[in-house]
């Protein structure tokens, strides 16, 4: 079942990281390894037909392979590795009203427990959800069933989903008072801002939580704190800006935030190695000689 899956993304890859024409439905096709990857995750559930990634996010890392599912709840800078090759997925954007809406439809008593901090979490898939994944990918060989089909399928997978071990953590993230929506709330809004400077204790009102209750849970669900979250954002985005070649590494240090490009330069090279300018030029180097896989996971 798990290779009709993967032969499916592979028919309809457009590079590496494809956003297909069916809604919330994003493939991924990488046959060659590559670097370590900065991306950032957001809400969604990702279904492994083929080979190993490695996440790392902070102080915690985690590897979900084939025939495995991870569901991440939040806006998430992270560090993939790609450990073995090819590798192919589907991800499932996650839209918490269609979630809400399905359980709507439940008499639902939730099964089983979770810890409500948000940290992703990983699941073997059942056959059933493999079987509903390959019938929502492989609309895309018939793109007239995209319209009338696309959604129902994509409701069987999320009720596929609530009965598997990630039904917990999937329902908490359709309550607006749970602890998880509060580190989702904080995460949102520490992305939107990122470029600001900002305290623990706007956050923590963003979130409605104490100081050391947001640090807590923020920690447990990012591996890092509030304002190194924020750091790895700038980070993030001040790469993206260098590939891009038009500025120097003073002017993006403080476009991203930095009102220092000392620190800026120190904490860039702490992070990958090398100053921003010698980066960028390694980057686009390996990125001239690159497959357009590889290109379109560096963008």
């Amino acid at each position: 079942m798990l290779d009709q899956l993967a032969a499916a993304i592979t028919r309809h890859r457009d590079g590496a990281w494809s956003v297909s024409a069916v809604p919330h439905l994003t493939v991924v096709a990488l046959d060659e390894f590559t670097d370590p990857l900065d991306l950032l995750y957001e809400p969604m559930v990702c279904f492994i037909a083929g080979g190993a990634k490695r996440s790392a996010a902070g102080d915690r890392g985690w590897v979900t392979g084939r025939g495995e599912m991870i569901f991440n709840s939040l806006v998430l800078p992270v560090t993939a590795t790609f450990e073995e090759v090819p590798y192919r997925s589907a991800v499932l954007r996650l839209d918490g009203r269609v979630l809400a809406d399905l359980l709507l439809e439940f008499d639902d008593t939730a099964p089983g427990t979770t810890p409500d901090s948000g940290e992703p979490l990983t699941a073997p898939m059942t056959p059933e959800i493999i079987d509903a994944v390959t019938r929502w990918v492989r609309l895309l060989d018939t793109p007239q069933d995209i319209r009338p089909l696309a959604a129902r399928t994509e409701s069987e997978i999320l009720y596929r989903l609530l009965g598997s071990p990630l039904g917990p953590a999937l329902r908490q993230f359709t309550l607006a008072d749970s602890a998880a929506a509060g580190v989702r709330s904080a995460a949102t809004w520490i992305s939107a801002h990122y470029t600001e400077p900002l305290s623990v204790e706007a956050i923590a009102a963003v979130a409605h939580m104490s100081t050391a209750t947001l640090h807590r849970r923020f920690k447990a669900a990012t591996g890092m704190s509030p304002l190194r979250f924020q750091k790895h954002l700038r980070l993030h985005a001040a790469r993206r800006q260098l590939l891009a070649g038009d500025a120097t590494a003073a002017q993006i240090a403080k476009t991203v935030g930095y009102a220092s490009a000392t620190q800026f330069n120190r904490e860039y090279r702490r992070a990958y190695g090398l100053p921003p300018a010698q980066d960028a030029a390694r980057l686009r180097g390996r990125m001239a000689n690159a497959t357009d896989g590889e290109v379109v996971l560096l963008n």
